[in-house]
């Protein structure tokens, strides 16, 4: 009988079917902690700038993501940048604009000044 510590063939290539997948994982939970933060960000902003709470803020991101039909980690990235003194692109700023206008400010739903 003998006997070998060689890996065999099928053996290497289940590792890096195994080490492809994980880093494929690996990098799509970057995008998604990646893309969190951004929405973060931009929710802050609204918090910020709107007085909105911050699930109003969220609420508003993805209303303006469904009716301009763009991806939300690129309406919260439009609106950091606008926070930093860069213009909204028209759509974006006419639905945020609406968004924003459509929820009670602060102090209105509670009945104190806001």
């Amino acid at each position: 009988m003998t006997t070998s510590r060689e890996r065999r063939p099928e053996a290497d290539e289940a590792r890096d079917a195994t080490v492809a997948g994980l880093e494929q994982e690996n990098a799509q939970l970057r995008h998604a902690v990646d893309s969190h933060a951004i929405v973060d960000q931009a929710i802050g902003v609204l918090v910020a700038i709107h007085r909105l709470p911050p699930a109003d803020g969220f609420e508003v991101l993805r209303e303006v993501s469904q009716h301009t039909n763009i991806k939300l980690h690129t309406i919260a990235n439009d609106v950091i940048s606008w926070a930093l003194g860069q213009p909204l692109p028209k759509p974006v700023g006419e639905k945020l604009d609406a968004a924003v206008r459509r929820r009670p400010h602060r102090g209105e739903a509670s009945g104190q000044p806001g």
